[in-house]
């Protein structure tokens, strides 16, 4: 992936550096008990819509259930430090991964920008938030590395702990250690969780939450999968946009991102922490569904393209 010539974006604050706080978060738990990933969305998204802590909720639904609001990977690495602080350093990081998270954004802010003004719409662009181990959020209760890569609607940032890169390589073995496709992956994360914010720009996110209430959990799961979808389709939109302008694509590239998709599809990551797989409780879908979706956007390249939710097959 060439991205030297992508456009680094001021949008990022950078926590990584920043003091610690005291102070407990809602972890995530994996497996056995506690909330589901689509409940703590589906509560995370009400808190929103009616102006609610999602904490409170989340909390209280902790208190029932015996375990937090955003749109994240299902993944649960080790528990690292307390929160950090809400404020970091911002614009762009001047370290090599700092500057590639920069580099992604700025290219995302720069092709959806057109996107929207070719549809007679405004971009607003959405900051992105670097940290290490956890960090409090204003609107979505505290960022864990256990949570993976998430998009928080309240506030319009992503947060994102780079560590989850290490493990893409490493644990979900979606590239080749070190390699260089590597970082199409890396960018493919970093351009779902930009898809997500582009699913709240068109108003997407809260007919979602519209349409979940009163549902049961497995028919929330099920919408759920497709707002999931889509903002994989969306990162294949971006990543088609991007080829046409810069050429960045190098080979092995899409090859690793097929790869990472798979990976973190919720069959493959049930079955590697359970042993067996429950497809009603999918809430971002199958690895061959994030495959498919992804490469739809990419060979398409436009939003109409990605509509999920009148789809005749998942």
């Amino acid at each position: 992936m060439r991205w030297d010539d992508f456009r680094r974006s001021d949008n990022v604050e950078d926590r990584r550096d920043g003091g610690h706080e005291g102070g407990g978060g809602f972890r995530m738990p994996m497996g056995g008990g506690g909330l589901g990933i689509g409940t703590i969305v589906v509560l995370g998204l009400i808190g929103w819509a009616l102006g609610i802590d999602p904490r409170l909720l989340i909390g209280g639904a902790e208190i029932l259930t015996g375990g937090r609001g955003g749109y994240e990977q299902p993944y649960a690495p080790e528990p690292r430090s307390q929160p950090q602080q809400r404020t970091g350093k911002a614009g762009a990081p001047s370290d090599q991964v700092g500057q590639f998270v920069a580099a992604v954004l700025g290219e995302t802010e720069d092709r959806w920008r057109e996107i929207f003004q070719q549809a007679g719409q405004r971009y607003r662009e959405p900051r992105l938030v670097l940290f290490a181990g956890a960090t409090r959020t204003d609107a979505c209760g505290v960022a864990q590395s256990a949570m993976g890569p998430f998009y928080c609607p309240g506030e319009n940032r992503i947060y994102l702990d780079t560590t989850f890169f290490r493990d893409i390589e490493r644990r979900f073995r979606g590239c080749d250690v070190g390699s260089k496709a590597c970082q199409f992956a890396q960018a493919y994360v970093i351009s779902h969780e930009v898809g997500h914010h582009v699913q709240n720009q068109l108003g997407i996110l809260g007919k979602v939450q519209q349409a979940q209430r009163g549902l049961s959990r497995t028919e929330a799961n099920r919408l759920q999968v497709k707002v999931e979808l889509q903002a994989d389709c969306f990162a294949g939109v971006w990543a088609n946009r991007s080829e046409q302008k810069w050429k960045f694509i190098e080979p092995g590239d899409i090859e690793a991102a097929m790869r990472t998709a798979a990976a973190i599809g919720d069959d493959r990551l049930q079955k590697q922490s359970q042993g067996y797989v429950i497809p009603d409780s999918f809430t971002h879908g199958s690895s061959e569904q994030r495959q498919r979706w992804f490469t739809i956007g990419l060979k398409n390249g436009s939003v109409q393209s990605c509509n999920t939710f009148n789809a005749a097959q998942l």
